[in-house]
């Protein structure tokens, strides 16, 4: 996993509350088995007309100002539904890193850890003022500083910290088992006959 420790991008905002996997990710698309080409499908029953790939320009992640947009801005309840890992796929390979919202369906907050991006809960009254901001207007997240750095203001946000060193190191879970390498090595050289 790449680690996560400062990240500078723009926004795009989609307040919209109780957006669930099946809106992030539609379950015709659960079939495909690689991480990879998920981002195309995100938001698929929004973004297309008649859901023939014929973007609707009225849809924000549509608009030209918006397209490179890599922190997302959000409502409450955000990734509630199913367990799919596949929402958190289909926002990471669209180019998400961030997503702010007023709170998060619980295992999708940790799909999304799971997958390098950084989940934030923030207030509505701070979502108003990044939801605000020009499409241009660059925002810093500063994951070992816990801040949200941005022209409408700098905000603090709240992380466990088992996942903050796993992000800011880059460690999924086979990445925390590898830093145990050597003593894995030395215990199998000393395993009982029997077990092989």
């Amino acid at each position: 996993m790449e680690k996560f420790t400062i990240y500078t991008g723009t926004t795009v905002p989609l307040m919209n509350d109780n957006i669930d996997t099946d809106q992030i990710l539609p379950k015709q698309f659960l079939k495909l088995i690689d991480k990879k080409g998920f981002g195309k499908y995100l938001m698929y029953s929004w973004r297309y007309k008649d859901n023939k790939y014929t973007e609707d320009p009225d849809f924000v992640f549509n608009r030209p100002e918006y397209r490179k947009a890599t922190i997302l801005i959000t409502g409450d309840n955000f990734g509630a539904g199913s367990s799919r890992e596949h929402a958190a796929w289909a926002l990471a390979d669209y180019g998400f890193k961030v997503v702010i919202a007023g709170s998060f369906g619980d295992i999708h907050y940790n799909n999304e850890l799971n997958n390098g991006m950084l989940p934030i809960v923030q207030p509505i009254e701070v979502r108003r003022k990044l939801e605000q901001l020009k499409p241009t207007d660059e925002v810093t997240v500063d994951l070992e500083q816990q801040k949200i750095i941005s022209p409408v203001g700098e905000f603090t946000f709240e992380i466990d910290g088992e996942w903050k060193y796993k992000l800011l190191n880059g460690l999924d879970d086979i990445g925390i088992t590898m830093q145990y390498e050597d003593l894995i090595t030395e215990y199998e050289k000393h395993r009982p006959s029997y077990w092989q």
